[in-house]
Formats: structure tokens, C-alpha cells, sequence
């Protein structure tokens, strides 16, 4: 056995632990920013859209799906009408799942209507390389036709490794690759809403 590998349940805890403080945590977005930026994107959506007709709003699971729920609060308080909203889970249409170690968990996709025709916005927390949004669209199209497909993201960090651009943006965030940016939510996460960045610190 190796002099290093841990022994204990103790020991790996511990090597988590010291995992952690080596990352350097940044707040890029407090609670009223993320606000702030879901009800300008609620308004840029009706803008362009010339209000609610035949829109509808799909979000990607997990934080997505709960971005979606709250642009369409603020679309409710804007135009007096809410509009149709589903969530949906891409998992299978991951272009990653053969490299893949462990099982996916495939979680329930909820679009009760037919999208054919429709101004469908794709939301979703954080565009980065634009995989996850291509796959989302390979999902769509099993749905119907839409009209349109437009992509409403809280946060950009770019590294686009796909022809991927996002119509609404919360916030552009220029990052490195060493860099995770993490959208934590009180629905999906328990703990205050917020948008942080971390960097491994060098050595």
C-alpha cells in the first residue's frame, strides 16, 4: 500500500478538508443582484417577445428549472399572465455519458405541452462551454417544433467550445480555467442565494 493513500474514513475527511482551504471563494453575486438581474431578463424577454403570446419558458435541471419558475413570477407581475413552464432533464443527451463512470441519475422531464410553435426560452444557471445547451436542444426537438428557441442564463463565464450565445445574460463573468463558478439558490441548495467564484491557490 502507498505511504499516502488514506486508511480512514478520519483521514479522508481530513484530506477533503485541506482540499477545501486551498480554494480561494469569491462573491460575484449577493441575493438582490440575482434579483436584480432575473426581473431584467423577465423584461428583455417580453421586449423582444412583444409580450407572452405563444411564449413559453423550459428550464434545464436543477437551478434552471428554479431560474424559469422565478422569471415567470416576474412575467406574472409584469404582464398580469403567467405562461407555460416545463423542466428538463438532458441527462441522456449528454454527449459525455459513455465517458461516465458511475450510473446517471435520470430525473423526470415535465413538458406537459407541445412546444410546436412556440417561442420556447431554454434558462439555465450558467453557460460555459455551451454542451449542456446543445444537448438541451437535441432534447427539445423530441417535443415538438418550436417557432424559436431563445437561451436566457444567469451567468456567462464564456470558454465556449460550441457556436452557443446566450439571448439574456444576468452577468458576464470572465473567467480562467482553473475557475469553478457555482450558482448556489435557497430552493436547490438551502443556504442564501448567491454566485461565487473559486480559484485553487497557487502552490
Amino acid at each position: 500500500m502507498g505511504a499516502n493513500k488514506p486508511t480512514s474514513t478520519y483521514e479522508v475527511e481530513v484530506g477533503a478538508k485541506q482540499r477545501r482551504l486551498k480554494m480561494k471563494t469569491v462573491k460575484i453575486m449577493d441575493k438582490d443582484n440575482i434579483q436584480r438581474a432575473i426581473t431584467r431578463i423577465a423584461h428583455e424577454i417580453l421586449e423582444k417577445n412583444r409580450g407572452v403570446k405563444n411564449l413559453c419558458l423550459i428550464g434545464i435541471r436543477t437551478r434552471g428549472a428554479v431560474l424559469a419558475e422565478r422569471v415567470n413570477e416576474c412575467i406574472q407581475k409584469i404582464e398580469g399572465n403567467a405562461v407555460p413552464i416545463g423542466i428538463l432533464d438532458i441527462t441522456l443527451y449528454r454527449d459525455d455519458l459513455t465517458m461516465i463512470d458511475v450510473q446517471p441519475v435520470v430525473r423526470e422531464t415535465l413538458i406537459k405541452f407541445d412546444l410546436t410553435d412556440k417561442e420556447v426560452i431554454l434558462v439555465d444557471d450558467v453557460l460555459f462551454t455551451g454542451r449542456t445547451i446543445r444537448s438541451a436542444l437535441d432534447a427539445l426537438i423530441d417535443f415538438g417544433r418550436p417557432a424559436s428557441i431563445q437561451l436566457a442564463v444567469l451567468v456567462d463565464r464564456g470558454h465556449r467550445e460550441l457556436p452557443i450565445r446566450a439571448d439574456y445574460v444576468g452577468k458576464n463573468i470572465p473567467t480562467s480555467a482553473n475557475q469553478n463558478v457555482q450558482v448556489i439558490l435557497k430552493e436547490t441548495d438551502g443556504k442564501e442565494d448567491q454566485v461565487i467564484v473559486e480559484e485553487r491557490k497557487r502552490k
